[in-house]
């Protein structure tokens, strides 16, 4: 999809591929529906530690998150559909996690930003969990330690990028169903 320009330098998104016609434009269900979901992501920060200071700076005005419509965040999990972990997750503090993410209703999405939630980092300790994908699946990984706010940004448009091609039969899948079976989840 391309972007058009319109007066005043101001940019409209792209329209999703479908039928045109003079006073009418036609397209399918999913396409409509993956657009409206893309702009309009309701964050739920879980941070621990440093990596929720980048992220600090992610929201504030020199960055500004809410130009990619994830503006509201939510910190009632009920009304959250992308879990964004950030920093070091201690085992202890697993299940809270998972029953975070249980919380959530479907579609959910899960951003695992910073070296600890992704694989434990400098942490190789009996404490600290290894990678959340241990106990929740993951769907896209911001590295770093602490990541920039630039790659926070990079993992969001991805995030937006899944949400608006996935499939709205993609959580009635089999695979999907055997994914979530993986972590002892129905």
């Amino acid at each position: 999809m391309e972007s058009t320009s319109i007066q005043q330098g101001v940019t409209v998104g792209a329209k999703p591929e479908g039928y045109e016609g003079a006073g009418f434009f036609a397209t399918s269900l999913d396409k409509v529906v993956g657009l409206a979901r893309k702009n309009s992501i309701w964050p739920l920060p879980f941070a621990t530690s440093c990596c929720g200071i980048e992220f600090m700076a992610t929201m504030a005005s020199h960055y500004d998150l809410a130009r990619f419509g994830s503006e509201r965040l939510s910190f009632s999990p009920r009304q959250a559909d992308l879990l964004m972990v950030m920093g070091t997750i201690a085992k202890k503090m697993g299940p809270v996690l998972r029953q975070v993410y249980e919380q959530m209703a479907e579609p959910r999405w899960v951003i695992s930003v910073g070296a600890c939630a992704c694989s434990g980092g400098i942490f190789d300790t009996y404490s600290v969990l290894q990678g959340i994908d241990r106990i929740i699946p993951v769907d896209v990984y911001v590295p770093g330690c602490p990541p920039r706010p630039e790659q926070i940004i990079d993992g969001i448009l991805k995030i937006q990028h899944l949400v608006e091609t996935e499939s709205l039969r993609r959580r009635d899948s089999p695979e999907y169903k055997a994914m979530l079976n993986q972590y002892g989840m129905e």
